[in-house]
């Protein structure tokens, strides 16, 4: 009796496995092109920033220090704060370097005066 029951119940499988999932699949997709795409091209932005790092650049550093760099190291960059006052930080640590967007800036003014 009992399986005679089970039998008739049966047929209803509910919605396919795809459908009950699309809207975490959503959800993710939402979050790749929201959160972790434009954090992965930040981070390859500041890797090329620290790669085409040179002598005589100014920077900030993450703390908020601004100077000049002296010496390049792979890990450590000697920065000049004040004359004769340098400071080593890690490279990471570098948030930009000012001296190339004051000469973007320059190029800007000087071609609006044109």
């Amino acid at each position: 009796m009992i399986d005679t029951a089970l039998a008739q119940a049966g047929g209803g499988a509910g919605p396919p496995a795809l459908v009950s999932f699309l809207p975490l699949i959503l959800v993710f997709a939402v979050f790749y092109f929201l959160l972790i795409r434009p954090q992965q091209q930040k981070a390859k932005e500041h890797q090329e920033v620290l790669d085409n790092l040179k002598r005589n650049d100014e920077i900030v550093t993450g703390g908020g220090l601004y100077g000049k760099v002296t010496a390049i190291n792979e890990q450590i960059v000697t920065v000049e704060i004040a004359p004769k006052v340098q400071v080593r930080v890690s490279r990471p640590t570098i948030a930009q370097v000012v001296s190339a967007d004051r000469d973007k800036d320059k190029a800007k003014t000087k071609e609006k005066s044109q």
